[in-house]
């Protein structure tokens, strides 16, 4: 089963190798993996994503919260949530491909951040169908390159992530 996992980290050098080691060492591919600060500064987030059983993972998921600079753990498995994820894509331009490729940009309201004489870089934002479908429509215009960030989320609706009062005093 596909989890995403959030993890709120004291900011500090070697936490992130910490949190990955925990998944390698379990044989855990970690998919996809976005790290950022948080409104507090000395706090950020991990978001990864991950596939196995919901059993072992629920154990690492017990083994992150013992870590000391980890503050909370959350999977989104069966909570209402909103994950997006950026690509930047660099197609080949010519004259023959340059409509086509301006009407797949517009029809996945997707933004073109560089011309050259020879590429375009274009920049869209979604859930990852959204992503694959953009990758598949530009694949015979001609893909010279792709960067995908990776998935990040957050619960809809008033829930939040973040750290009250009994997290503060453990980060402390």
């Amino acid at each position: 089963m596909r989890h995403i996992i959030s993890v709120l980290v004291e900011n500090e050098f070697g936490v992130l190798a910490r949190v990955a080691g925990l998944f390698s060492g379990r044989a855990f591919n970690i998919e996809s993996l976005s790290v950022a600060e948080t409104l507090d500064p000395t706090v950020s987030r991990i978001t990864l994503v991950t596939r196995g059983d919901d059993q072992v993972l629920a154990q690492v998921e017990k083994q992150l919260e013992k870590l000391v600079p980890v503050i909370k753990v959350t999977d989104f498995v069966d909570t209402a949530h909103v994950e997006r994820e950026l690509v930047l894509i660099k197609v080949a331009a010519d004259e023959k491909t340059r409509s086509e490729f301006l009407n797949v940009v517009d029809i996945f309201r997707a933004k073109i951040v560089d011309v050259s004489r020879r590429s375009y870089i274009v920049e869209a934002t979604g859930a990852e169908e959204k992503v694959n479908a953009l990758i598949e429509l530009l694949k015979p215009i001609g893909i010279n390159e792709i960067v995908r960030t990776g998935k990040v989320a957050m619960f809809r609706g008033t829930e939040t992530f973040t750290i009250d009062g009994n997290d503060k005093e453990r980060a402390a």
